[in-house]
């Protein structure tokens, strides 16, 4: 602060990026009153500056650091899908601070971070020994299930044009001082909180001092899980709702198999329980993509109304409009930060998750973007949607980073009682949506951290928002 010497240069430099005409009204306000101190002897003019500064920045934090998708301001596709000028999603707000020291005015503002490539580093670690968590579910634990490979462990995700900082689990604990982040969708969203959840622990001195507030038992029972990190006073949620909105089971009549609905508009119950959390991470894609969804007989509905058929695109949209439609007229964006994790790609060969699709004996990712799958139909949805909200979005643009990682997924390493059952029902079923913890969700926590820690929420004493 001390070379802060002009108060003057300082307000041109702020308001000029400010982004609301309300920001830039309430530093001249600010400035005047400061200014018109400086005339008296109370205070010296480095004393000035120093306090203008300071509270610049603490007026700063009041308004929402994360740019959400805008469709005249950003382009809602990556660029390799279209002739956009503007990247996908602009990631963070320009910072001065750059944990990698390379260049600590790198203009992350223009950087899409989605964008970019998979790179082999020999020197590289996850982000928690493979085996050291407890907290990996049995399903992604491919050490524990016999994987004997490790070379997926060691690709990093590179984005082009602008480096990301490591990630820092002790400083990301600062940034969650006090807070609540909840991961709110299916089980990929579940995929991504457990990486958190044990990359975090691993950051502790102490790994006695995060417990459970709920376990699997309240999992099973209510879709919900939550892990306490005591010494920061921050907990990390995950809250199960595959679809985002409500789906009934109802009995069937005179012997006949249950029904299933679900309510189009109507968002699940337990919304109730995150809304006013401080950041939320929602998801939702591959229950649409299941047999019952994608063929749509007699299982929407809105209202009363029952659709005999209804085409699962259509659904779809109405589902994410109802999530839309709730964060903003529930969610007090002053408070609560929204995310929104993209569609994670699947890699079945010669078939599907429940027609014996393949993606066993895979150890590189994919290199030649002309083996890339196509935009999933569902992102592009998404991305409308969002870009009509008035809540601000933040969306990770996860979907071609992942399309590369066909290395990724557990495949044939399951858990025994899995693979008994599912020989039992179909044949051997491999694994080819989920992820290999640790592995590539400990990506889409490094974007996050990234997120966060570079929109300047990273001061001493836990993040202000």
């Amino acid at each position: 602060m001390a070379s802060l010497k002009n108060p003057t240069s300082i307000f041109l430099q702020f308001s000029l990026s400010s982004r609301t005409h309300i920001f830039s009204f309430s530093l001249l306000f600010l400035f005047l009153i400061l200014l018109s101190a400086s005339f008296t002897d109370q205070y010296s003019p480095a004393l000035l500056a120093s306090t203008f500064a300071a509270r610049i920045v603490y007026a700063a934090s009041y308004f929402p650091p994360f740019s959400s998708i805008s469709s005249t301001s950003t382009c809602l596709v990556s660029e390799s899908e279209t002739n956009c000028s503007l990247p996908s999603v602009t990631a963070v707000e320009r910072t001065d601070r750059n944990p990698r020291g390379s260049n600590p005015t790198q203009e992350f503002s223009s950087c899409d971070i989605f964008n970019g490539s998979w790179v082999l580093e020999d020197d590289s670690c996850p982000l928690y020994p493979v085996g050291s968590c407890p907290f990996v579910d049995d399903a992604f634990n491919c050490f524990k299930n016999g994987r004997p490979d490790s070379e997926y462990l060691r690709y990093r995700w590179k984005p082009f044009g602008c480096e990301i900082p490591i990630f820092d689990g002790r400083k990301m604990l600062e940034i969650l001082r006090g807070k609540r982040m909840v991961f709110v969708g299916d089980s990929l969203n579940r995929n991504m909180w457990e990486s958190l959840v044990c990359a975090l622990r691993e950051s502790l001195k102490d790994k006695r001092k995060i417990f459970e507030l709920s376990g699997r038992q309240e999992f099973r029972t209510q879709g919900f899980y939550s892990f306490i990190f005591k010494d920061y006073n921050c907990s990390i949620d995950f809250i199960k709702s595959p679809f985002l909105v409500q789906e009934w089971k109802l009995p069937g009549k005179n012997g006949k198999p249950r029904r299933e609905r679900l309510r189009l508009d109507m968002i699940q119950g337990s919304s109730s329980t995150y809304a006013d959390a401080d950041i939320i991470i929602f998801n939702t894609g591959h229950w649409w993509t299941h047999q019952k969804t994608y063929k749509g007989k007699d299982y929407f509905q809105e209202g009363r109304h029952v659709y005999r058929t209804l085409e699962v695109t259509e659904a779809y949209t109405k589902a994410l409009k109802t999530w839309a439609h709730w964060v903003d007229s529930t969610i007090d964006s002053r408070r609560t930060r929204v995310f929104f994790r993209g569609y994670s790609a699947s890699h079945f060969r010669k078939g599907n998750w429940n027609t014996g699709g393949q993606c066993h004996g895979e150890k590189q990712p994919l290199v030649n973007e002309t083996e890339l799958a196509g935009y999933p139909w569902m992102m592009n949805i998404l991305e409308s949607v969002i870009a009509e909200m008035k809540t601000p979005v933040f969306y990770l643009n996860i979907t071609r980073m992942t399309n590369f990682r066909k290395d990724g997924h557990p495949s044939v390493f399951r858990p025994l009682e899995i693979q008994r059952a599912a020989v039992m029902a179909a044949g051997m079923v491999q694994d080819c949506s989920h992820w290999c913890l640790p592995g590539v969700p400990d990506s889409w926590n490094e974007l996050l951290y990234a997120t966060l820690l570079l929109s300047g929420h990273d001061s001493p004493g836990g993040s202000k928002y």
